[in-house]
């Protein structure tokens, strides 16, 4: 073996200095690895993506069987699971972190980074997780997040493969992934805050400049009366729909930006779907819409309230485009996965193209020709983030003509119990 200079003699493979040479090779190899994965995640901005890129890279990196992002919530404080690999989104809603109490808790308190060899001999150590998982953290490395001088969450790899013993390597590795993550996550946040906004804005025009225009009206003084009540009614339609688009909007920018949270219990998914038919009943009357309810009880873990919200923005938009006199099919079975249920929304109504059936879950997308119905364009693209929130699958399927049937999938109490 030379020298870079290309002279000088070899090195025998022997040489104590052979095993210092491999260990710098390794780390070099690991570093150029960090390198190419931070630039991936400053080239991502969507967050969902981002966390679940992060989560993959701490235990390239480590060389870890799992790994788990927590992050500090900034309007209640608290610390709660953002991404795992070995928990899904229902089981991580049901496990929120204490500060106090928990290994994260002091790395997001304290700023600094913890190695537990043996969870065994560790009093912090928050064993909720693995009592509701079924799974046995035996080690781990947590490290703070921190921007700007600020913590926002904590990473853990767990479990080292095959139970190899941590290295300064490690902890340095995971340390310089979190400040690139948590740089990345701000990133992430701030672009979406930005576009959202723009988006926001944009929709608020159209019934922003009705209502002006509406106002210059009624100051005519040669208005009849029966135009001016014409007038008061539209500014009264306009005023609802600016009030339903403010609450869409904050109820879709808490779930984009993680602050609006999923609060699990066991209910029955049949019992439900009759309530939410009945709140409906009255509005598919009036079109002469007839409704039933198919399957058996099914009971369901996950935030009642948002899978009822979910329910409703289906049966609203079955009624909205149905036919006169048409039907409304719900439907609750067992899905095709292992301890999840199916639910679905069948409508006779007019359907929906297969080019206009990919963007119906986009914000503020409107198929075309329905821009006469009441609605924000904000319905299904909420309906899809909680049930991505619950771990679950949106989707449709529309025959144009024939109607549409929406579905989303939830997951039951098997799949956490203790």
């Amino acid at each position: 073996m030379t020298d870079i200079n290309g002279s000088g003699p070899d090195i025998p493979m022997t040489d104590p200095s052979s095993d210092s040479a491999s260990k710098y090779m390794r780390l070099m190899a690991r570093y150029e690895r960090l390198m190419e994965i931070s630039r991936q995640l400053n080239s991502t901005l969507n967050v969902g993506t981002l966390l679940n890129q992060i989560i993959k890279a701490a235990t390239e990196l480590t060389q870890t069987e799992e790994a788990s992002i927590m992050l500090i919530d900034p309007s209640s404080g608290e610390l709660r699971f953002e991404a795992a690999s070995n928990m899904s989104p229902g089981a991580m809603a049901a496990v929120p972190v204490p500060m106090e109490g928990s290994l994260a808790g002091w790395v997001a308190t304290t700023g600094e980074p913890v190695l537990v060899e043996d969870t065994r001999n560790e009093k912090r150590w928050f064993s909720q997780a693995d009592k509701v998982l079924r799974f046995n953290t035996r080690n781990l490395l947590g490290v703070p997040m921190e921007v700007h001088g600020r913590i926002i969450g904590v990473v853990e790899a767990i479990n080292k493969i095959d139970d190899r013993p941590w290295t300064e390597e490690d902890m340095d590795t995971l340390s310089t992934l979190a400040a690139q993550a948590a740089i990345a996550i701000e990133n992430a946040r701030l672009f979406q805050q930005s576009d959202f906004i723009s988006e926001m804005v944009h929709e608020l025009r159209t019934p922003l400049a009705a209502l002006k225009a509406s106002t210059v009206l009624l100051l005519r003084p040669s208005l009849p009366d029966d135009r001016r009540t014409e007038i008061i009614q539209t500014m009264q339609s306009e005023t609802e729909r600016l009030s339903r688009m403010a609450t869409d909007f904050l109820d879709l920018a808490r779930l984009e930006s993680g602050r609006s949270r999923i609060e699990t219990e066991d209910f029955d998914m049949q019992v439900l779907a009759k309530e939410s038919l009945e709140i409906i009943h009255h509005q598919a009357d009036e079109k002469g819409i007839s409704t039933e309810l198919h399957g058996e009880a099914a009971t369901v873990r996950g935030d009642r309230g948002k899978i009822k919200q979910v329910l409703l923005n289906f049966l609203t938009n079955a009624i909205k485009y149905n036919r006169e006199n048409g039907e409304i099919h719900v439907t609750v079975q067992s899905a095709e996965e292992i301890d999840w249920i199916q639910v679905s929304v069948r409508d006779t109504g007019q359907g929906i193209s297969e080019e206009h059936q990919k963007r119906m879950f986009e914000r503020f997308f409107r198929v075309p020709g329905s821009e006469g119905t009441q609605g924000t364009g904000l319905g299904l693209a909420i309906a899809k983030r909680i049930v991505e929130a619950h771990g679950g699958r949106i989707w449709l399927e529309s025959d144009p003509g024939v109607g549409s049937t929406f579905f989303f999938t939830l997951p039951t109490t098997t799949t956490f119990n203790e």
